[in-house]
C-alpha cells in the first residue's frame, strides 16, 4: 500500500541525500501539495485578497518536511514486510543501497524542518504539528492490526488542506475541514486500487487491507464510492467559498478523470494500475490546483 515501485535494484552505497529522497519518492509531494495550496490561496482570498508568499513558501516546507517524515518512517518500519514482497523487494532498506540509521536520520532532519516552519507560521500550528504526526507513524503499523489502514493513510492526508487554511489564518475554518476530508477520502481511495496489486503477498504474510480480506473487485468498488464522496465534497467546498467557473471547469475535468481512472483499472486486469496510480491522481490534483487558482485570480487575488 501507499507509494511504491516495483522490481528488484542494483546495491548502492548504503546513504547518500539522493538515495534517501528515492527511498521517501520526494516527487509523489505532487499528491498533497496543490489541495494544500488551494487551501492556503482560498484563506488568502478570504482574509485580505492577497497572496503571503512567506506564508505559502513555509507552508510547502512544512508539506514536504511531514511526508518526507511519513514516507521514511513508513519504510523504515515495513522494511522486513517490503522484503517478502517481490514488488517492494528492490527497496533501498531492503537492497542496503540506504541504511536504517541513515533512513532515521533523514526522518529526524524532516520532522524538525516541520516542526520549525510550524513554529514560524504561528503559535497554533506549532502546537497542532505533534497531532499531525501521529498518524504518520501509525499508519505503517495499521496493516498489522486493521483491515482499514487505507483510512488512517486518508486522516493523515486530511490534515494538510486543515493545516494550510490554519498556517494563513491561524483560525479554524469549517471549508478547510471540507476539503481536508476530500482529500483524505480521495486518497484512501486511490490506496485500496494501489493495494489490489499486493493481495497475493499480503495473504501469504499476513499483512491486513481491504484488498486481501474482502477481494480486489470489492475494493476497486470501495475506491469508486470513495471517489464519488470526494467529487461531492469538492462540489460542496466549491459552494462553500463561492467559487465560480474556473473552479467548475476544474471539477469537470476532475470529474472526468476519476471516470477515466476506474475504466482503466479491472479486478482481472491490474496491467494499468500505475497509471491510473501515479498517472490519473497526480494529474487530478494539479488541474484542480491550477483552475482554483484562476478562479480565485479572477475574483481579484493579487498574486
Amino acid at each position: 500500500m501507499g507509494d511504491g515501485s516495483a522490481g528488484a535494484e542494483v546495491l548502492r552505497p548504503r546513504g547518500g541525500v539522493s538515495a534517501f529522497l528515492r527511498l521517501v519518492m520526494i516527487e509523489h509531494s505532487v499528491f498533497a501539495l496543490p489541495f494544500a495550496y488551494i487551501a492556503a490561496l482560498t484563506a488568502m482570498f478570504i482574509d485580505g485578497g492577497e497572496i503571503q508568499w512567506g506564508t505559502l513558501l513555509l507552508v510547502t516546507v512544512a508539506m514536504v518536511g511531514l511526508r518526507t517524515f511519513a514516507m521514511a518512517a513508513n519504510r523504515i518500519i515495513d522494511r522486513e514486510i517490503d522484503a517478502r514482497n517481490p514488488r517492494t523487494a528492490g527497496r533501498e532498506l531492503v537492497t542496503g543501497a540506504v541504511s536504517v540509521k541513515s533512513a532515521w536520520t533523514g526522518a529526524l532532519v524532516a520532522v524538525v524542518v516541520f516542526l520549525g516552519a510550524a513554529a514560524l507560521l504561528n503559535p497554533l500550528c506549532l502546537a497542532l504539528a505533534p497531532v499531525a504526526v501521529i498518524p504518520m507513524v501509525v499508519y505503517p503499523y495499521g496493516k498489522r492490526f486493521t483491515n482499514f489502514p487505507h483510512a488512517i493513510l486518508g486522516l493523515a492526508q486530511a490534515m494538510g488542506p486543515v493545516g494550510a487554511w490554519l498556517a494563513v489564518t491561524g483560525s479554524w475554518s469549517w471549508d478547510s475541514v471540507i476539503l481536508g476530508l476530500a482529500v483524505g477520502i480521495w486518497i484512501g481511495g486511490f490506496d485500496l486500487i494501489f493495494a489490489c496489486q499486493d493481495v497475493r503477498a499480503d495473504r501469504a504474510h499476513g499483512v491486513l487491507s481491504f484488498p486481501a480480506r474482502f477481494g480486489i473487485p470489492a475494493a476497486l468498488w470501495g475506491a469508486r464510492v470513495c471517489h464519488v464522496v470526494t467529487t461531492g465534497l469538492l462540489v460542496w467546498f466549491g459552494l462553500a467559498t463561492d467559487a465560480e467557473v474556473f473552479y467548475w471547469i476544474g471539477m469537470v475535468i476532475v470529474s472526468v478523470a476519476f471516470v477515466y481512472e476506474h475504466r482503466v483499472v479491472r479486478p482481472h486486469d491490474l496491467s494499468r494500475l500505475n497509471r491510473a496510480f501515479f498517472s490519473v491522481n497526480g494529474f487530478i490534483g494539479i488541474a484542480l490546483f491550477v483552475c482554483a487558482l484562476l478562479d480565485l485570480v479572477v475574483r481579484g487575488l493579487t498574486v
